[in-house]
């Protein structure tokens, strides 16, 4: 399934037979054609995480919960209270908790018949569907919003086990930071022309004669529909490979099939010890991610106005971070550039301790900051993550990996919490989260990488 140098995946006809060409070499120019489909997923699901859960749902379903809440603030789903400032967190969660069963199904099942764009294509279009459907949530529909948010992030998941696994097979080992990164390029591209086209919209709705209300709607709902437009792009492109009948198996049920996961990966230790580094380093990066609105309007007094434009200037520069960080890669090997990455987060963290209020410069520096080691501190782990991938087993594998960046980012912002709680101070908390980039470091620094990419089966790129 891994591409290799006599034989990409993915060449071949329109019925996904992933043979080569008469030569049995690579068709270059299908290769190129099918890479570019796969950058476009990034540029077409991208602004759900942008303008969706980033920007305008939490704030507006927060507004819409308040709205059908009884005199004590709490509403009652299923007859549940749930005070209403709580509920677009406790929907987020509900996510990941059906995230961390589809995922595992559905890579093994991905894996085991080769028809990946089948199943991206589900996931893709119900998470873009259930995004358009927010248009509707208005009044007192809480509930609506509660499940639409399930349902897209959940969708939005499963969709990106998918997208991952497709790394091996469109990128040479020597040639997947570079992928990797303009993948993540596109992305925070189309993320940031959304945002702005939102952010005129938004900034101007009565002169479109629209409602605040309304103006957030077509926001939301038009992410959803760019979401739907720019899949057609990687499902035209992108090819599956053909499984002989006598190698398919069924798929176990989703925990069953995580279990089953997690104890083929412990063949693999080297591969866990890196998947562990990530899950402690990447977990202080959405941490910060999350908690920076927060830190900035509590602790620093900032306007709303002010962190819409700092998450902008973070989409921004994260493409020419994605980029230059892959060239360095290229260069010195993944791993050392992404050790001095979570040194400069760490660099960040303490920065924004000793950040001034009401002064929105420094605070837009500090989001250049973050934009600039975003993104290529992402697309280059998932780029080593897949040198330590066995063959055969990619979409399974990287549910995994899925999971350890969407389904197990609880431990940062349980960090953030409890240490504001003790202490009373967003610095004390926000300079929490450095354990987890110093821990991280550790582990990744100890991963004898080498060894690693070699005892997964594949071959060995020359930096690394």
């Amino acid at each position: 399934m891994v591409a290799e140098i006599t034989e990409p995946a993915g060449h071949g006809g329109e019925d996904g037979d992933g043979s080569g060409g008469g030569n049995g070499g690579p068709d270059r120019r299908e290769l190129a054609r099918q890479r570019h489909g796969w950058y476009f997923y990034d540029f077409a699901c991208s602004v759900y995480s942008t303008s969706v859960v980033t920007v305008f749902l939490g704030p507006y379903l927060t507004e819409v919960t308040k709205t059908a809440a009884g005199a004590d603030g709490y509403v009652h789903p299923l007859g549940i209270p749930v005070r209403a400032g709580s509920l677009f967190a406790y929907a987020v969660s509900v996510s990941l908790v059906l995230a961390v069963v589809l995922m595992p199904l559905a890579g093994a099942w991905a894996d085991r018949t080769g028809r990946k764009k089948p199943l991206l294509a589900a996931s893709a279009y119900i998470g873009a569907a259930a995004t358009t459907g927010m248009f509707f949530l208005d009044g007192d529909r809480y509930l609506l919003g509660a499940v639409l948010l399930i349902v897209a992030n959940a969708a939005l998941a499963v969709s990106m086990v998918l997208y991952n696994s497709y790394l091996p097979e469109l990128a040479e080992p020597a040639e997947r930071d570079a992928v990797s990164s303009r993948g993540w390029a596109f992305g925070y591209t189309s993320g940031a022309l959304v945002l702005v086209l939102d952010l005129v919209l938004y900034g101007n709705h009565e002169g479109f004669g629209l409602s605040e209300s309304e103006a957030v709607r077509i926001c939301l709902a038009s992410a959803g529909l760019w979401w739907g437009a720019f899949t057609l792009i990687p499902l035209r492109r992108l090819r599956d490979r053909r499984i002989p009948p006598g190698e398919r198996a069924a798929g176990a049920g989703g925990l069953r099939q995580l279990a089953a996961t997690l104890r083929d990966m412990r063949r693999h230790p080297l591969t866990l010890s890196f998947l562990l580094a990530y899950l402690v380093y990447n977990d202080g990066i959405q941490t910060v991610i999350s908690q920076a609105s927060v830190y900035g309007q509590e602790e620093l007094d900032l306007g709303q106005t002010t962190l819409i434009v700092a998450v902008l200037l973070v989409q921004v520069l994260a493409v020419a971070g994605a980029l230059g960080m892959g060239r360095l890669a290229r260069r010195y090997g993944a791993r050392p550039v992404v050790l001095g990455s979570l040194a400069v987060w760490t660099l960040i963290l303490a920065a924004a301790y000793f950040l001034p209020a009401r002064a929105p410069v420094w605070f837009f520096g500090l989001a250049a900051a973050i934009g600039l080691v975003l993104g290529g501190s992402q697309a280059l782990s998932r780029s080593l993550f897949s040198h330590l991938v066995p063959r055969g087993k990619e979409a399974e594998y990287f549910s995994a990996y899925e999971l350890s960046d969407r389904g197990l980012s609880w431990l940062g912002p349980l960090v953030f919490g409890l240490a504001y709680q003790l202490t009373g101070s967003y610095r004390d908390a926000i300079l929490s989260l450095v354990a987890f980039f110093a821990i991280g470091f550790v582990l990744l620094a100890r991963v004898p990488l080498r060894r690693a990419v070699a005892a997964a089966g594949n071959p060995v790129p020359d930096r690394i």
